[in-house]
């Protein structure tokens, strides 16, 4: 007898359909194994797919884990803004909750709901403090490695590792057509990363205006993550907003919104908003937010 798991697709990041990210989501998927869910995502094809297990603790909402078509993450904002919204569609969190705590690999991730509970307009996540890696000195090789020079790079900007919960290479570049022009030789890239993991390459140019809060950025992980390109990446954007923070490119202030604008050279316009409050000694509290559209419904059927 065929086993029938059940799934929806939303678009995250987004107000409308075919833009933002794609995101799978299963249900009652506790009788997969780990290699099924590999599979079955390395199937769906798109840069994460949700399993929902029951959570370990009364606490927690839901427990995710999350795949892309090469490897689990232990987390992703995508995912989690997007199982967030399909949680509360289907009624799977406390009835006018706005609040709740979803479980994943890198431990409880709160979120908040704006809207109705019920289906709601905006879903916020609390991102963990960024923490980045020392610079990386070979600026030309890393500009070679996207088929572009040196003067493609933003002056005075490092390219460095940054991480809230799942790390990435940020490199800075001095405009929005050097971003969309770039394009990736792995084996150049591998050759100058080493022994260091293989971390996808967030490209990004900060708007000129330093006062305008926002940025435009590309998503590149053929190499670590079976993702030629992500449409939006809400892992990254946490540690973008603080980079940018930290090195002067945008007007810092108590409180503010950046908007991270991603996805558009490959036909999927998002718009990520990263919400930062200064706190004691500085620190940078994180919130990643976003809308979520619904696509599609279906059943997976396993032998």
């Amino acid at each position: 007898m065929s086993r029938a798991y059940r799934f929806v697709q939303v678009d995250v990041f987004t107000d409308r359909v075919f833009g933002g990210n794609p995101l799978a989501v299963f249900f009652d998927a506790a009788g997969l194994d780990d290699a099924t869910m590999q599979a079955i995502a390395r199937e769906m094809n798109l840069s994460e797919t949700v399993f929902l297990l029951p959570p370990t603790s009364t606490e927690y909402a839901a427990k995710l884990r999350m795949f892309t078509p090469a490897r689990e993450v232990p987390f992703a904002g995508h995912p989690t803004v997007g199982t967030a919204w399909v949680l509360a569609t289907h009624g799977l969190l406390p009835p006018g909750a706005r609040e709740a705590i979803l479980e994943e690999q890198i431990g409880p991730v709160p979120i908040h709901l704006e809207g109705d509970p019920r289906r709601p307009s905006f879903i916020w996540l609390t991102d963990r403090a960024a923490t980045f890696g020392a610079p990386f000195a070979d600026r030309v090789g890393f500009a070679r490695a996207l088929n572009l020079t040196e003067a493609d790079l933003l002056p005075d900007a490092p390219i460095v590792t940054g991480s809230t919960g799942n790390p990435k290479l940020y490199i800075p570049l001095r405009d929005r057509a050097a971003v969309d022009r770039a394009t990736l030789d792995i084996p150049q890239l591998l050759a100058l990363l080493g022994a260091a993991p293989r971390l996808g390459l967030y490209l990004f140019a900060p708007d000129p205006d330093r006062h305008a809060g926002r940025a435009y950025g590309r998503m590149l992980a053929p190499h670590s993550a079976g993702v030629p390109e992500d449409p939006a990446t809400g892992s990254a954007v946490g540690a973008l907003a603080t980079y940018l923070v930290l090195h002067g490119l945008v007007v810092p202030a108590s409180q503010q919104t950046i908007i991270c604008e991603q996805g558009t050279r490959m036909g999927r316009q998002s718009f990520l908003h990263v919400r930062l409050t200064r706190g004691d000694a500085d620190a940078l509290g994180i919130e990643v937010g976003g809308s979520a559209v619904p696509v599609l419904e279906g059943v997976l059927h396993l032998p």
